[in-house]
């Protein structure tokens, strides 16, 4: 390779704008496609924010890929920039509770994002404070900085404990602040999330409940069509979009999931030195995306969890062929083994239902009640949406 070569070559040949194809990527409102409705419900129960009144905390549900992130992050920039008109000072705070689920690396984050120190003077260490102390700084920055704080907790269901929500929503009753107020936004892909919280809890938080449903195929087509400026113009072939909608609104109208095999099938493009991305390079764009997003998923479950999913692999393929349906008496006794073998106690049964019903919500499996027979009731049977040797290496991976 000479010297005036470049491993990195020409620029880029396919994408126009990569970062329109980003999770992370925070549209604007007329690239949000299919949840005016939602994002008027969430605008409704914060409104008071913009006046300096403390707005309604909030629960969204609704599975992976619904919008719930995304209309979160939008809804409360739209309200951050109505309220400076109306000179009122809202701050937001984003917490990814996977990344940061412990009481302490929660209100670390809240108080950091809150912050800054040019005009509070106080500084929010990433350690050596202890948890009390992070939140006196919190408290404190809040009243000198903000009239209103919301909180965003995605993935709320990952924190460790309730603690830190006790704390946020009791803070202006317990007199923490006294200048300013907070809201507090959790999202869930559980949709039974609320029952797991103490009673003193699910009192202070008073929350209201919007449930996010899938896309359909036409919704997708459309944040993809929205989305296809993220390409130079005229590399993307016209059948792309209509079969990466109709693949993702097939497996539970993922819109994160239809972004995201749209950009693979550009690199794959750009991998084979093509200047076209044909509908042919989605078929392999789905494969790629379906393994990165079941290791990400099954990342983000407890470990009993990933214990139950192996459990369910192994039976299939000792099943060989026949019906995969395993009932759960059939996992369990599974998963008891798999415990064993890495020198864990398994959970009770009545937990392991629940687990089960969580991945069932999840669609990392399928169940299905089905009758023994005549006069013999009826058992829930659990199936893979995956195959067996991919859920064993996402497992592994995780």
């Amino acid at each position: 390779m000479s010297e005036s070569e470049s491993f990195f070559g020409d620029p880029d040949p396919i994408f126009a704008d990569k970062e329109l194809l980003r999770v992370s990527h925070l549209p604007e409102g007329d690239r949000i496609i299919g949840r005016d409705r939602e994002l008027q419900k969430l605008a409704n129960a914060i409104k008071d924010a913009q006046r300096g009144d403390t707005p309604n905390n909030v629960l969204i549900y609704g599975k992976t890929g619904t919008g719930k992130s995304l209309c979160s992050k939008y809804i409360t920039r739209d309200l951050t920039q109505a309220a400076a008109d109306n000179g009122v000072r809202v701050g937001v705070a984003y917490v990814d509770c996977f990344q940061e689920s412990t009481e302490t690396q929660t209100v670390r984050t809240i108080a950091q994002a809150f912050n800054d120190s040019t005009q509070t003077a106080i500084k929010v260490p990433h350690t050596g404070v202890s948890t009390s102390d992070y939140y006196r700084r919190l408290w404190d920055i809040l009243d000198m900085r903000l009239d209103v704080g919301i909180v965003i907790l995605d993935e709320i269901d990952k924190l460790e404990d309730d603690n830190v929500l006790m704390q946020l929503s009791r803070a202006a009753e317990a007199g923490k602040v006294t200048e300013s107020t907070l809201g507090v936004i959790g999202i869930s892909n559980k949709i039974r999330y609320k029952d797991s919280l103490n009673e003193r809890v699910k009192s202070s938080l008073s929350e209201r409940d919007f449930v996010f449903p899938p896309y359909d195929a036409n919704q997708l087509r459309e944040i993809l069509k929205s989305r296809a400026d993220a390409f130079r113009e005229g590399v993307l072939d016209e059948d792309v979009i209509p079969k990466v909608a109709a693949l993702a609104a097939k497996e539970h109208g993922d819109a994160r999931k239809a972004i995201d095999i749209l950009r693979y099938a550009g690199e794959i493009a750009d991998e084979h030195d093509d200047d076209t991305v044909r509908v042919e390079y989605v078929d392999e764009a789905h494969d790629r995306e379906e393994q990165a997003r079941l290791s990400e998923l099954i990342a983000k479950q407890p470990e009993h969890s990933k214990y139950l999913l192996q459990a369910l692999s192994l039976q299939v393929q000792d099943e060989s062929g026949e019906d995969p349906a395993i009932p759960t008496k059939g996992v369990y006794s599974m998963y008891e083994l798999v415990c064993e073998r890495d020198g864990v106690d398994p959970l009770k049964m009545r937990r392991v239902r629940d687990l089960l019903s969580e991945l069932a919500f999840l669609s990392l499996i399928e169940q299905e009640r089905k009758g023994r027979g005549k006069g013999k009731g009826a058992h829930t049977v659990n199936q893979l949406v995956d195959e067996p040797e991919v859920v064993v290496e996402a497992c592994k991976s995780a």
